[in-house]
């Protein structure tokens, strides 16, 4: 398959397939619009093993090696919603870059996006996939996703894309006022997403729903 073709997809990865994703997002109680045109954009079938392609846009989380997972277009859309839910973010931290899919759906949403991953196969990977798709409001860092990226703190928006046991200190510390970090936080089968604001009393925390996401594992992979 060719390029152009490759962007837009035949078959089960045609737009008409993406199209039916966004119908169910949206029944789903994604309202979003920015969010459901960035879903509709973002071709998910580039970011998954090719033999997995066929089940991209699918409603479920798919395998993309060394342990990890590609979320589910719904829990990708959820927190892209909730981080938007109270105005524009600028400057946004993701935690656990992964394939690249839900750093991609951001580069369409915020200003500049800042992705760690502690694996490096998967960070050398969604660097070119971001270069193919031509995403050049995204940076890159192989690090320990825990630690966040000092450098270009603080965030408007924080997103974690693996669930740590309880909220990392070094992380919080990184939002900026009125900031936001949406996270999933607990042990594998009970998991709580949270938003997390900044305020000027302190850290205000908000119980969502439950979830479930592979652990976030500290150290270089």
């Amino acid at each position: 398959m060719g390029g152009e073709q490759a962007l837009q997809g035949i078959g089960l990865t045609s737009p008409r397939t993406r199209e039916r994703l966004v119908s169910r997002l949206r029944a789903a109680g994604i309202r979003n619009p920015d969010v459901l045109e960035a879903i509709r954009t973002v071709p998910r079938h580039l970011f998954v093993d090719e033999a997995l392609a066929g089940r991209a846009y699918e409603e479920s989380a798919l395998p993309i090696g060394h342990g990890q997972t590609i979320s589910q277009p719904y829990m990708v859309a959820r927190m892209s919603e909730l981080l938007l839910e109270r105005g524009p973010v600028y400057a946004l931290l993701e935690v656990g870059t992964g394939s690249g899919y839900q750093a991609a759906v951001l580069a369409h949403l915020v200003r500049r996006v800042y992705t760690v991953e502690r694996v490096g196969a998967l960070h050398e990977n969604a660097r070119e996939r971001m270069r193919h798709l031509k995403l050049r409001n995204v940076r890159f860092r192989h690090a320990d996703g825990a630690q966040g990226w000092p450098e270009y703190a603080p965030f408007d928006g924080i997103l974690v894309t693996a669930a740590p046991a309880s909220v990392p200190d070094g992380l919080t510390s990184q939002l900026a006022p009125g900031g936001q970090m949406v996270i999933p936080v607990g042990r594998r089968n009970d998991q709580m997403l949270v938003r997390i604001t900044r305020t000027a009393q302190g850290y205000v925390h908000e119980d969502l729903e439950q979830v479930t996401f592979v652990p976030l594992v500290r150290g270089l992979g």
